[in-house]
């Protein structure tokens, strides 16, 4: 396995974080880089591995128009800066990457103005795509070229022309040198030649072991970008869809249906991330700001390689603003968060859920199966040789009890809140918290990060839970009722004072010995109903609950978590 597998990842977008000028006025270095180097002790305290940070190179405004790929931007600072920052990472045992913009330049370019100065007879006239001299452009060049984005400010490489792919090959080989920079992520890798990752690939193979290639990708089989000939990821857009609407929506099966849509594509390790430079904050497209807390347990522990971009973990907001990215990528002051730690019950989770993925192997190597499956709880199990995670998210406003199989472990620690349960016929009964989740472990596997656990002003339900009271609790109508049976779980629509027409179906025969996915949506009901019936009273609202449900998945997990 390579550092890329178990890697937590920070994000900086640094021209914003400086508070750079927008525009580059090419003037003395002002060195700027330098301010973020307290940076990176906060990123190890909150349990980040690994840094992506870019754009970094000379550049005319917002970093994505290249001026120069070997020169740190003027308005960050210079080369030697750049060296000392990668060093100073390296230091603590955190990795870098930087944004590789190969897709297109700016108009600065060398080649670009080498073409604008000798026009037909320049010797770069096909390092760009579709260079015609019969056309023009609101520059008024005298001819036009193939761009990105529609933004003639960037002009798009022909990345199929040789000399080109040798020249970005040689950039990538300098930054290894020059820098000691551990991965590239390749912007716009949706459009980029296959052929020309293909040599990014060999090049990457080339100059350092373990170099890691990710790429920017919104759209489609991620698959095709992702594989042994071309990249080693790619950013999960799918993923960070899904992870806000289905808590907006109250709709966790939007969630785990893109989490097996993803699996159909392979044994992925995707860029996982809930916001960053170019969409609006997490904290701002949340309905319920509450469920900041399951939002990042998914992230961190569903499949595929966690990131938090800077300011995020602080709960801070930023929309785009008139087609605006800048309020998304605001210069922050470090000194301003000092004490979030111990007084930002979002800083601490994030902490938390940190050090609990770097001492969790499951969390990065193990496989995905789901446990349970309503619109408002989600559980699934991350499974590594002997060793069963269990992970538990409610986006509903009351507390839920969840019944799943845990394997062969006799008791389970809830690694944020220290609740203890013990296993009984091979299940655990666990209490999840309104609105928020939880990781459990074999309590022989883990301890309880105490930067979380001891905030007592944490945004996740902390009293620990004895197996006797999960009993005594749940087999009373007063209080919770069991997972399988939590009020408005499986509807996608918010509960009326109808009476339930439960009593008015037609009985089925459950056949005990039948396979749950053989069997029809009503005999799982049915089977479900009489599973619930061994364990105390079934009421009404409980009845309801069953035949809201009319997802067949989700009614086979529901009925094999009581086997």
């Amino acid at each position: 396995m390579s550092w890329y597998n178990e890697a937590i990842f920070y994000h900086i977008y640094p021209l914003g974080l400086t508070g750079a000028p927008k525009q580059n006025e090419y003037t003395e270095p002002v060195h700027r880089l330098n301010t973020l180097l307290p940076w990176i002790d906060h990123i190890k305290e909150i349990g980040c591995t690994a840094l992506y940070i870019g754009p970094l190179f000379e550049s005319v405004g917002h970093g994505y128009e290249t001026t120069d790929y070997k020169k740190l931007d003027s308005r960050l600072g210079t080369n030697e800066d750049l060296t000392a920052f990668v060093k100073a990472c390296h230091d603590k045992k955190i990795k870098v990457i930087f944004d590789g913009v190969f897709n297109h330049t700016g108009r600065d370019f060398f080649a670009f103005k080498d073409i604008q100065q000798n026009r037909e007879n320049s010797r770069y006239l096909n390092w760009y795509c579709n260079v015609n001299f019969w056309g023009n452009n609101e520059y008024n060049d005298g001819f036009s070229y193939d761009n990105w984005g529609g933004y003639n400010l960037l002009v798009k490489l022909n990345q199929r022309n040789p000399k080109v792919q040798d020249y970005i090959c040689d950039v990538i080989r300098y930054w290894v040198s020059e820098f000691d920079v551990d991965g590239i992520r390749l912007d716009a890798a949706d459009v980029l030649d296959f052929d020309f990752m293909r040599a990014l690939r060999r090049t990457a193979e080339e100059v350092k072991p373990d170099f890691w290639l990710m790429g920017e990708v919104i759209h489609g089989d991620y698959s095709r970008w992702v594989n042994g000939e071309t990249l080693h990821s790619v950013t999960n857009y799918a993923l960070h869809k899904a992870l806000y609407s289905g808590h907006n929506d109250h709709n966790y099966f939007e969630i785990a249906h893109t989490v097996k849509y993803l699996q159909n594509m392979g044994n992925l390790d995707l860029y996982n991330f809930v916001d960053n430079h170019d969409v609006e904050r997490i904290y701002t497209k949340l309905s319920n700001k509450a469920h900041f807390t399951p939002v990042h347990i998914l992230l961190y522990t569903l499949p595929g390689v966690p990131s938090i971009y800077y300011g995020s973990e602080f709960g801070i907001e930023g929309r785009k603003e008139r087609s605006s990215d800048d309020s998304l990528r605001p210069a922050l002051n470090l000194e301003d968060y000092e004490s979030a730690l111990s007084d930002n019950p979002c800083t601490a989770l994030i902490a938390a859920l940190g050090k609990i993925r770097q001492n969790t192997p499951a969390l990065s190597y193990g496989s995905y199966t789901e446990l349970l499956l309503t619109n408002r709880q989600f559980a699934f199990a991350r499974d590594l040789d002997s060793v069963r995670v269990i992970v538990t998210v409610n986006n509903d406003d009351n507390d839920a009890w969840m019944n799943l199989p845990a394997r062969n472990a006799v008791e389970y620690i809830g690694t944020l809140t220290g609740q203890k349960v013990s296993v009984e016929g091979g299940h655990i009964n666990v209490r999840v918290g309104a609105n928020s989740g939880e990781i459990w472990v074999p309590s022989e596997e883990t301890s309880v990060p105490e930067t979380f656990s001891e905030n007592k002003d944490s945004i996740v339900e902390e009293t620990p839970v004895t197996q006797e009271e999960v009993k005594n609790e749940g087999s009373t109508e007063t209080k919770a009722t069991p997972a399988a049976s939590v009020p408005e779980a499986a509807n996608t629509k918010e509960d009326t004072d109808e009476t339930p027409a439960s009593a008015e179906k037609e009985p089925v025969n459950f056949d005990p010995n039948k396979a749950p996915e053989d069997m029809s949506i009503e005999e799982l009901q049915a089977g479900i109903l009489a599973k619930m019936a061994n364990n105390g009273p079934v009421t009404d609202q409980m009845k309801k609950t069953v035949y809201d449900n009319i997802w067949h998945d989700s009614l086979v997990n529901w009925l094999k978590s009581f086997c």
